[in-house]
């Protein structure tokens, strides 16, 4: 039996249930976004899936094309001018709720959970269990038969790359305006290793973060960033792919030496499965956990000598 609906969403919390979801959608203030995004090595289209099959009314928000343009590390956080803009063109307003999911449970939709958070937005939910436990609930999928949610999807690409051109992009409905606490430079990690007011949480495998697993980006060598620890991301999700009850998170975390009365900032390869771990401890009621947004790649690629492990070298693919 589903449990009862509550229409209204704690801001306590940072994800729904698809029983909540089913009896809500369609709300004219609910918006609801697919943000599926695969390790290369995957070889999945995720907007080509998204035309086959997605959650009602849901549109496509593409991580790698509402990024910052002006850097070759991989979607990095865009500026505020750049995701106003594209979250418009996805007929986004600031008054509006904002549910995301993506096809594996609870994966890449994080990482845009963040983002809206990164540029001011609270009213923001990731989908417990993404499309995978919505299907498998019993609820309805449609695929693209009108052009209206791809449309809006390149709306949304096409406005950052205006933006970043320098051209016009006419009138917003969101204003983003970026909150620095929850994003993390590159300086700043350096100034932490010596400080070591924040415990850094590295959520790539153990093997990558130990230096015996080669990286997914070509010429990237594995290991992780001095004084850090590891807690990979699929540790904090259950068989299910949805997170883990808060006493379970908990013992998750601590058995790793990571205190959760002190500060943390996590981390992963490119800035996107960090932004798992800083949606668990959100559920412990760590609400602001920053995420370094360049990751282990920007580190890698500026201190190819100072971490601590050796490390590999991989040959495979961008990941």
């Amino acid at each position: 039996m589903a449990p009862p609906i509550v229409r209204k969403l704690a801001h306590d919390e940072p994800v729904v249930s698809v029983h909540w979801l089913s009896a809500n959608i369609g709300e004219p203030d609910l918006k609801v976004l697919d943000a599926s995004w695969y390790m290369p090595h995957e070889e999945r289209n995720p907007l080509q899936e998204f035309r086959v099959s997605h959650i009602p009314g849901a549109f496509f928000f593409d991580i790698d094309a509402i990024s910052d343009k002006n850097t070759n590390l991989p979607h990095m956080l865009p500026s505020e001018e750049a995701f106003a803009a594209a979250v418009s063109a996805l007929g986004i307003g600031n008054n509006d709720r904002v549910v995301v999911y993506d096809g594996k449970g609870i994966f890449s939709a994080a990482r845009v959970w963040w983002m809206f958070r990164a540029f001011g937005h609270s009213n923001v939910w990731v989908l417990d269990g993404g499309l995978p436990l919505w299907r498998a609930s019993g609820y309805d999928v449609e695929s693209s038969t009108s052009d209206d949610a791809i449309l809006k999807s390149n709306a949304a690409s096409d406005a950052v790359e205006k933006v970043y051109q320098g051209l016009s992009v006419g009138p917003t409905t969101f204003e983003a305006k970026l909150q620095p606490h929850l994003v993390w430079t590159l300086e700043q990690i350096q100034k932490n290793i010596q400080e070591q007011e924040y415990q850094q949480v590295d959520a790539r495998s153990k093997g990558r973060f130990d230096g015996v697993a080669p990286e997914p980006r070509k010429g990237i060598k594995s290991g992780h960033i001095p004084g850090s620890k590891c807690v990979p991301f699929g540790e904090v999700l259950d068989t299910s792919q949805t997170l883990l009850p808060q006493r379970d998170l908990a013992k998750r975390i601590e058995d790793e030496g990571i205190s959760l009365h002190r500060p943390i900032v996590a981390s992963c390869g490119t800035g996107v499965t960090a932004c798992i771990l800083a949606l668990g401890l959100y559920r412990l009621g760590m609400a602001d956990v920053p995420v370094y947004d360049g990751s282990w790649t920007e580190w890698a690629l500026t201190h190819p000598r100072s971490t601590d492990q050796p490390g590999l070298i991989s040959d495979s693919r961008l990941g």
